[in-house]
């Protein structure tokens, strides 16, 4: 069951009991690590010798991608953050803990990018998910104010093709009313159920106000407790 808590000036979106003290402690150390830039590839030629486990997050054009990383990292720079749709044009990954490597994908959905350059995003991507065995979990982040939208579905569907375990993370939480974002959760996860290769849970983040990060963090060092 999920906790909703009107705080003075933000938003708290916590799930109920869903971390102990101790696992949250061992969120915040995974990503007060020193991560730092590693590489970038434009194609499957140039992807970077596979290492320990990645996770990906992906999503629609301008949906926060490169400041949520920047919000679990705790570092205000370590993604570029842009305003122009389509900017990330590669693969960009980030290593700072010594088994966990952070993958920024591409962003899909804008209409304005050349149709070739789609194209090879699209290629470079389904390659990248479908032959990338250390990859544990990709995020695909959904702006809390709009919900999934047709430009999500595509991606999705290669999710569930290549049998990639995939979670939804609403971003922008902190800018939809408490009850309107209790809706948008549910309807999401619905939407999710006849996904066997998606996580059920949705979660909600804020990165101006910081809601949800620890318990992302925490999930991500659950995770890779688990695969030890």
């Amino acid at each position: 069951m999920t906790t909703w808590e009107r705080k003075p000036s933000l938003l708290r979106v916590r799930p109920a009991s869903e971390f102990s003290s101790a696992e949250l402690d061992a969120g915040r150390h995974l990503f007060t690590q020193e991560w730092r830039f590693a590489s970038a590839a434009g194609s499957v030629a140039s992807l970077p010798k596979m290492r320990g486990f990645e996770i990906a997050f992906a999503g629609r054009s301008n949906v926060g991608k490169s400041s949520l990383i920047n919000a679990l990292t705790a570092r205000k720079a370590l993604v570029r953050v842009s305003h122009t749709p389509g900017r990330t044009q590669e693969l960009v990954f980030f290593v700072g803990d010594p088994v966990l490597t952070l993958v920024d994908m591409p962003g899909y959905g804008y209409a304005a990018a050349p149709k070739q350059k789609v194209r090879e995003w699209t290629e470079l991507i389904r390659a990248y998910l479908r032959g990338r065995a250390n990859l544990a979990r990709v995020y695909v982040l959904v702006d809390a104010r709009h919900g999934l939208k047709d430009a999500d579905r595509p991606f999705l569907d290669l999710l569930g093709e290549a049998a990639v375990s995939h979670q939804i993370v609403l971003t922008k939480a902190d800018q939809v009313p408490t009850a309107d974002l209790a809706t948008r959760i549910a309807t999401t996860e619905a939407a999710l159920a006849k996904r066997p290769a998606a996580f059920p849970q949705v979660r909600a983040t804020s990165t101006r106000s910081d809601d949800g990060i620890a318990e992302l963090r925490a999930a991500i060092a659950r995770l890779k407790q688990e695969r030890k």
